[in-house]
């Protein structure tokens, strides 16, 4: 898929040297962090009894060198990471106001599900009508296609078996009040039943009821519809459909000003209904996804590059920059450009780097893919939900469907994780206390994303015998 990358390796650059936060500041601020947390950790074991008055000062002190240092950046990131805290502080010592405030994080989310029909729709009929004609790419095609399925779906079942081992949702006491308004019965849907809920009836009815299957079952069908017509017809639509994406990552960054607002008002409900303690789950689901993902990357990625003779010390140099830049922003479409330059430069051809990257993007998402199927069983968790084996099979077959229909830009994930949770009767208030800590887990999923495309454009290379390394190191 051909689109506009929201912010380029050039804009990055000039960004951060426009907002470069003076040294004199940034040690004042690691000061003012480091005495705090001392009082607190001192406090809380005893060591020395210290007023409640000075500990709420010195909170109150190290939060405002913390906006100070957010006002310098003029960041988005920084900005959603930094109400995190603020939250926190806010639902801690003031739990009355806080709990009412999950109305501005609904508000968010409603927004975030009205992308999910659209942005579901237009991608993946970019996707097959635009790069998955097999009749025009051949081979190349066929084992793109095979590589990002094997690929993703290990990623998959990596996530699955990462959340049931840890099990970072287990052991949140929810308040009778969120069991009772908010969490669904979850029904058990079996035999033909099964099957006919995967196909859409009605599209319009299926885009109410948010069941993301049966949009990403007629948004297959109609892209190879799309694929199968002359050109004169299928050029339009596909300029219509690739419009549509456009105008649906820009309507997400619309939306996602108002994440930070969101953020906070998350985690200030989140500590002031169900207290500090719910951090701690949050710290593990979010431990979980961080070790997952470098299993991940040693267990799959390293074991490919292997097999296909990838140079890896030249390989890591190649991706660190765009691997680097998708950190940063949790955009892969920012990283997308400086990408595929560099993977030309490792030596892989032009027309590989120009198919295989892009698909990636709508087909190959590593990280994502894995962040969604833990985060899908830790909703269940959470509310105390107990998903058989089979159901939890299911989740992740349903997964390897929606996830190939994820956009490559920021907290598009919440988008396919809504949708999920919906099609398996599964609660939704769990998401606004995870939408707290997403920015830290979009972060690495993003990078891995970038590295796993980066990957497949050089292992589809070497099994088209046309990857040109001018110098081949060792490994």
């Amino acid at each position: 898929m051909s689109s506009t990358p929201i912010i380029s390796a050039g804009d990055l650059k000039n960004t951060s040297k426009n907002n470069k936060v003076p040294k004199r500041y940034l040690l004042f601020l690691l000061a003012t962090v480091f005495i705090t947390s001392l009082l607190i950790t001192v406090n809380h074991y005893n060591i020395l009894s210290i007023s409640k008055t000075i500990l709420l000062i010195s909170r109150l002190i190290t939060i405002a060198a913390i906006v100070g240092y957010a006002l310098y950046k003029k960041s988005l990131t920084t900005w959603i990471l930094i109400s995190m805290i603020l939250g926190a502080e806010f639902g801690h010592d003031l739990p009355q106001i806080a709990v009412k405030m999950q109305v501005v994080s609904m508000i968010f989310l409603r927004l975030i599900k009205t992308i999910i029909a659209p942005l579901l729709f237009a991608t993946l009929v970019v996707g097959i009508a635009g790069h998955s004609n097999l009749k025009q790419v051949g081979r190349m095609g066929w084992k793109s296609l095979v590589y990002f399925e094997i690929v993703s779906t290990l990623a998959l079942f990596i996530g699955l078996l990462a959340i049931n081992i840890s099990k970072a949702g287990i052991g949140v006491k929810v308040p009778e009040a969120v069991n009772q308004a908010d969490i669904p019965v979850a029904t058990v849907t079996k035999g033909t039943d099964l099957i006919l809920h995967i196909f859409p009836e009605n599209i319009a009815k299926a885009i109410y009821e948010g069941q993301v299957l049966q949009i990403v079952v007629f948004s297959i069908i109609f892209g190879i519809a799309v694929a199968m017509i002359k050109d004169k017809y299928k050029n339009p639509m596909i300029r219509f459909t690739e419009a549509l994406a456009e105008t649906m990552f820009k309507f997400t960054q619309l939306i996602m000003y108002f994440a930070p607002f969101a953020v906070f008002a998350a985690i200030a409900y989140s500590t002031g209904h169900m207290g500090l303690d719910i951090l701690y789950n949050l710290l593990k689901l979010l431990a979980t996804l961080y070790v997952s993902l470098i299993v991940f990357l040693l267990m799959v990625l390293l074991p490919v590059a292997f097999i296909f003779k990838i140079p890896i010390k030249k390989f890591i140099k190649a991706i660190s920059e765009p691997v680097v830049i998708a950190f940063s922003t949790t955009s892969s479409e920012a990283a997308l450009p400086i990408a595929m330059e560099r993977m030309e430069e490792f030596g892989v051809p032009r027309k590989i780097v120009a198919f295989v990257m892009p698909t990636g993007y709508s087909f190959n998402l590593d990280g994502t893919t894995l962040y969604l199927s833990l985060a899908t069983i830790f909703l269940a968790q959470i509310s105390g939900i107990d998903l058989p084996i089979e159901k939890q099979l299911l989740i992740v077959f349903t997964l390897m469907l929606t996830s190939k229909g994820v956009a490559g830009v920021p907290r598009a994930s919440l988008v396919i994780l809504l949708g999920t949770a919906a099609s398996f009767g599964l609660p939704t208030w769990p998401i606004y206390i995870i939408l707290g800590i997403d920015e830290l887990m979009d972060m690495a999923r993003t990078s891995v994303n970038v590295l796993g495309n980066c990957l497949a454009t050089a292992v589809i290379a070497r099994w088209e015998g046309e990857l040109n390394l001018k110098q081949e190191p060792g490994l």
